[in-house]
């Protein structure tokens, strides 16, 4: 990937992040730790890679995104802003009454959100649905997933790993964002899943292994998607909670705690000092 790509993207990941902060800092709450570890996934999937037009949201030809990680909504919701969905302002909404954006995503009032979800380990199973759906179908459209580590506490992702394993599933793609913490503490000490990329390699699984953070391994993994047949792709991603602001990397107490005005401020200035140094087209 070019220098110049990897700064535009950079600058959009960042953008994304400032609209968790300033969402869920307006809101007085949120999860803004498990947000800020997908902003550079989100910003690779919506920029780069899938086929869609925010001016018509329901194409039945679109790419598809389900956020199983449900409460990670406003990453999703700054992705869409960026991508122009809806205006930016709306973030400012987030979590308010009569607001299209909700501490969930709602597929009924928001453009651009492909599925309601909210209660953990549902959402992939509607991602193995649609993808099972474009086969029958003879769409050539593609499902994308995101789960949190902690979500695989949930049986029914397993029960949904068995079921696109057994149809053959080779146009989903789940991504799951490892960064080892969950509300009550790290994933190792509340339910241990490790390790995950074998258990997704004993599902039957195109299984890959990446810095979630580094554009490049993205791509990469994309690649290995595209040119896999005949089954689903999981790619664990290593990320890190709260990437992107230096107080709330790898501190669980930002799992779903929103930042308070002298935070919010440190965290803006801390962002804004990186954007002056990317470019976005």
């Amino acid at each position: 990937m070019k220098k110049a790509q990897i700064e535009c993207l950079t600058k959009t990941a960042d953008n994304i992040r400032m609209s968790v902060l300033r969402g869920t800092y307006l809101a007085g709450s949120g999860h803004p730790g498990g947000s800020l570890s997908i902003a550079d996934l989100l910003a690779y999937l919506y920029f780069t890679e899938m086929k869609i037009n925010p001016e018509q949201p329901r194409d039945p030809e679109r790419d598809r995104l389900v956020l199983s990680k449900g409460h990670a909504a406003p990453a999703l919701y700054g992705a869409l802003a960026e991508r122009g969905y809806f205006p930016k302002e709306e973030i400012d909404t987030l979590r308010k009454t009569g607001s299209r954006l909700q501490g969930h995503p709602d597929m009924k009032n928001t453009p651009g959100v492909d599925m309601t979800t909210g209660s953990l380990g549902q959402g992939i199973s509607a991602a193995c649905g649609m993808a099972l759906g474009a086969k029958k179908n003879g769409q050539a459209y593609r499902v994308f997933a995101i789960l949190g580590d902690g979500e695989l506490n949930e049986g029914q992702v397993w029960e949904a790993a068995m079921f696109a394993t057994h149809f053959k599933l080779d146009n989903l793609c789940a991504f799951i964002d490892v960064n080892g913490l969950q509300i009550d503490g790290t994933t190792a000490e509340i339910m241990n899943t490790a390790p995950v990329d074998q258990k997704f390699k004993a599902f039957g699984w195109n299984t890959l292994c990446i810095d979630g953070h580094d554009f490049n391994a993205i791509e990469s993994a994309l690649l290995s998607f595209a040119d896999c047949n005949g089954k689903p792709t999981a790619v664990i991603m290593n990320t890190i909670k709260g990437k992107g602001v230096s107080f709330m990397e790898g501190k669980v107490n930002w799992h779903g705690a929103s930042p308070k005005e002298a935070d919010y401020q440190t965290a803006v200035q801390e962002i804004t000092q990186r954007l002056e140094g990317n470019c976005h087209e």
